[in-house]
């Protein structure tokens, strides 16, 4: 009987956690008819559960019909998680398996106002090799690893005009350029920076699909032909995925 109450116990936590796991970006408020399409359990069960998960301020409810919305104690977890949030530690894994898979030089990037700054390298080895350095700051609308950011951001004319602000450059053709990125998956580029380089870098996702950086392979333009940029961008956009879970992005993401 013991076991059995345990299993009773295990399944309770699975199916609170699927209730709290229903709520996506955007979400306000939830009715018990909207999450019964997102949850595999009956509408009893759904009912006691959200009982205990509002007793407990993980949900709170108002209104008629009933809706609920995530609660304090939702809120206290994820500022414990912030306040001991730090990216690079998260995506060390990543980098140093993209590290080990091409030989080259790996950082990882955040956007920070105009600009992106590299919190992160691995460089490469080999006697002929490309790297920034962490604390390198370059502005977004150049070169692959600021362009995936920047494709992936809510981008009007003027807020291009901002970020290019400065720059002399094309602006009626930079947002196909951003398209391009979108839909591939992943920025490169050649010769842009620094002549003689090439970059191939992907995004990543936070918790609410918003854009939160990049991560970036760079190596020598003698070395890498468009066979190994394709398959770096492979890499990076795999990788980048895993490191989008980790912090937080749900499947139904990207």
């Amino acid at each position: 009987m013991e076991n059995d109450k345990g299993q009773d116990s295990v399944r309770a936590v699975d199916r609170a956690l699927e209730i709290l796991s229903a709520w996506r970006p955007g979400d306000e408020g939830l009715t018990v008819a909207e999450l019964l399409k997102r949850v595999n359990l009956s509408r009893p069960t759904l009912y006691r559960l959200l009982a205990t998960l509002e007793q407990n301020h993980f949900l709170v409810s108002s209104g008629d019909p009933q809706r609920f919305r995530l609660g304090s104690s939702v809120a206290r977890l994820a500022h414990v998680w912030r306040a001991s949030l730090s990216i690079h530690t998260i995506a060390e894994p990543m980098l140093t398996r993209l590290w080990e898979a091409t030989g080259e030089t790996v950082a990882l990037f955040v956007p920070e106002g105009v600009y992106r700054l590299c919190v992160e390298e691995l460089p490469s080895v080999q006697p002929l090799s490309f790297k920034r350095g962490v604390g390198y700051r370059e502005r977004l609308v150049l070169g692959a690893s600021g362009r995936c950011i920047l494709a992936n951001m809510p981008l009007s004319a003027d807020a291009l005009a901002t970020y290019a602000a400065g720059i002399d450059m094309d602006l009626a053709t930079y947002p196909a350029a951003l398209d391009e990125v979108r839909e591939r998956g992943y920025a490169m580029s050649r010769d842009e920076l620094i002549t003689g380089a090439v970059a191939v870098a992907a995004p990543f996702f936070d918790g609410s699909d918003r854009v939160a950086g990049s991560i970036c392979i760079f190596g020598p333009g003698v070395r890498l032909d468009a066979d190994d940029v394709a398959r770096f961008g492979a890499l990076l956009v795999a990788e980048a995925a895993v490191l989008s879970r980790e912090l937080g992005q749900r499947p139904t993401g990207r």
